[in-house]
């Protein structure tokens, strides 16, 4: 990998991206100040994202909404990954660009063509975040109905070897397997960065953690518990079993909803606001219902948390409080040995100015970030 263009191989011990700006990000709330996607504001906080030195901005891939038969539900309000991440890569200047895409809905032959594109207009700040596909309806609207889950990664594994070739292979090539079969496959240009970009994938299941510590850079988890030595334990896992099964170092990432007050009771009943008396109740809702636990087998306690944790953002490692006590949870997953933090917020606007002003300083003093200082573009033009 390009080590020379791409931030995400820096030395910053603690990186850090936004995640989800192409839509509402992952809140559920329908507070007025709510984060709603259009062209100025992804352009605005990705560059406030840039001019901080936040390692990535990504993407997601989303093609329907939450709630069954309302096409107008922010849910399904979302810009293309990549078409979006093109026009964000070429307007910045040092972050890592992710769009994201699921397997069974874009042909590695155009994500290949795409990824080169951005690549190219980025100066080597690609990186893509792949998806083996978990949305049924979604699927179904594209024809291509939901895989049992080994088949799932079965498919995503033979999308990924296309996609390589493709990147890295200059003479035409013929591919017969059980999900694509290519006659004389290629793509011009290649990409930028040797051998080609690299990979973010997020594997929740024995299966998915081995696909992801095989073929991914960067192994996507979400927390499962609350506890420092529990964190440690997770990461840990990954980065073992990649070398040990692999010879392949990883960096683990996470992801989490950031909410900023100037004290913990002030950020602890912003979230009462907006995931509990403002919650998108259609969204939540529907989240709930999807999910194994049922109103009838769970106290209301337990129903309460799992309707709060989804309203406020998902993810497992919400991280509400003041400026200090944020770093104080970040430097606990910096030293269980986290590499990375994807960031949502409510406003990503307001939830980025308010970062940048207290949090990142107190970052740099305790080591787990350098001083950022804006370099040339690495933008093609």
């Amino acid at each position: 990998m390009n080590d020379q263009t791409n931030p995400i191989f820096g030395q910053n011990r603690l990186k850090l991206g936004i995640f989800g700006l192409n839509g509402r990000g992952s809140a559920q709330t329908l507070v007025p100040e709510a984060y709603r996607p259009s062209w100025a504001n992804a352009l605005e906080a990705s560059k406030m994202a840039d001019g901080a030195g936040y390692e990535a901005i990504v993407a997601y891939a989303r093609y329907k909404g939450f709630v069954p038969g309302n096409t107008k539900h922010p849910t399904g309000v979302v810009f293309d990954p990549f078409t979006l991440s093109a026009a964000i890569g070429q307007a910045t200047r040092y972050s890592a660009i992710f769009p994201t895409t699921h397997a069974p809905t874009m042909h590695p032959i155009v994500a290949a063509k795409q990824c080169a594109t951005i690549d190219a207009i980025t100066g080597g700040r690609l990186a893509l975040n792949i998806v083996a596909g978990w949305n049924k309806p979604e699927l179904e609207m594209f024809g291509a109905p939901l895989k049992e889950h080994t088949e799932r990664y079965q498919h995503l594994a033979e999308w990924l070897a296309i996609l390589k070739r493709l990147w890295t292979e200059e003479d035409e090539f013929d591919f017969k397997g059980k999900f694509y079969n290519i006659e004389k496959g290629m793509s011009m240009p290649k990409p930028v960065q040797k051998p080609y970009p690299p990979i973010m994938n997020a594997g929740g299941s024995e299966i998915g953690r081995r696909f992801a510590c095989e073929q991914a850079d960067i192994c996507f988890v979400l927390f499962n518990a609350e506890r420092p030595e529990a964190w440690q334990q997770q990461i840990s896992d990954y980065k073992r079993y990649a070398l040990e099964e692999f010879g392949r170092k990883v960096q683990v990432w996470a992801f989490a909803p950031v909410v900023q007050r100037d004290t913990q009771a002030e950020a602890e009943r912003y979230v009462e606001y907006y995931a509990v008396e403002n919650a998108d109740t259609e969204s939540v809702d529907r989240f709930v219902a999807q999910q194994e636990v049922s109103s009838k087998g769970a106290s209301p306690e337990v129903m309460h948390s799992l309707r709060r944790n989804f309203a406020a953002g998902g993810g497992g490692a919400l991280i509400v409080g003041s400026a200090d006590s944020i770093v104080d949870r970040l430097h606990s997953l910096s030293d269980a040995g986290l590499d990375g933090l994807l960031m949502t917020f409510v406003n990503f606007k307001d939830g980025i100015a308010r970062f940048n002003r207290d949090v990142l300083p107190i970052l740099e003093t305790r080591g787990l970030r350098a001083q950022f200082k804006p370099q040339h573009s690495n933008a093609a033009g």
